[in-house]
């Protein structure tokens, strides 16, 4: 009797994921992404206990960015299902989780002397850029300036954030550390220049401008973004736990 109940529970659990599971394209990389990144939360916040206590915060950190990503990528999944925008979760996402991936440069870098200064600074440029982009994607400033000027806006608060963490106060800093310290920022840093480099094609594909030409040769916008999630915040999060068990093996 128990093992048939076990078959009877797992069989109807195997149902209820399968229905779960989007059939097209789009869809699935939804569902696909909100998974990756709630068994990324699960990772990271197990981990903290194995790692010495300086390193908690930041894989606490890591921990929050994917799990606020999976919550906000399963109400994107219905909302895609039903035939509606994603725009206004996506960006609420973001504006949650963006700021908390620049507090990660802060938190690594910390013991080689970064300031509370040096990470509002990054968490106020990475708000400037979100902030213009989502008026460009939304078209909720009211027809104030086209999507193509909102996103110039948006771009340049990116190099700003990429110029500091590349060649600014934050990389001289993070050349102090030396080590295992340095070569972590580099991964973050080729992530911000690589990875991030992806949501403005994403922008680009879902917006009119001098790009629209270039917009018709690009996949689905939903897709690329949610590429660009699931490989950038689950990446930040690899390499700072990778940074905490290193660093924590050599106390």
């Amino acid at each position: 009797r128990q093992l048939l109940i076990f078959k009877i529970t797992n069989m109807n659990y195997l149902n209820f994921i399968a229905m779960s599971v989007p059939t097209d394209g789009t869809g699935f990389t939804f569902w696909l992404g909100a998974m990756a990144m709630m068994a990324a939360s699960v990772f990271f916040f197990l981990s903290m206990n194995g790692v010495d206590a300086k390193w908690r915060t930041s894989l606490l950190v890591s921990g929050l960015i994917t799990f606020i990503a999976a919550v906000h990528y399963m109400y994107m999944r219905d909302a895609h299902a039903a035939g509606d925008s994603t725009t206004v979760f996506r960006y609420v996402d973001w504006i949650l989780t963006v700021p908390l991936m620049c507090v990660e440069f802060y938190l690594i870098l910390k013991v080689a002397g970064a300031t509370k200064t040096d990470m509002w600074k990054l968490i106020g440029a990475s708000t400037v850029m979100l902030v213009t982009g989502f008026f460009g994607e939304s078209g909720w400033d009211g027809g104030v300036m086209n999507a193509a000027m909102w996103g110039l806006f948006s771009g340049l608060a990116y190099f700003w954030i990429a110029y500091e963490v590349w060649f600014g106060g934050l990389k001289k800093l993070a050349v102090a550390a030396g080590g295992n310290v340095l070569e972590a920022h580099k991964m973050l840093c080729w992530f911000l220049l690589v990875g991030w480099a992806i949501y403005p094609l994403g922008y680009m594909a879902g917006t009119d401008g001098w790009y629209s030409g270039i917009s018709a040769i690009l996949p689905d916008m939903e897709v690329i973004y949610n590429i660009g999630d699931a490989v950038n915040k689950i990446g930040f999060g690899l390499v700072v736990y990778s940074l905490a068990v290193k660093e924590s093996s050599n106390a």
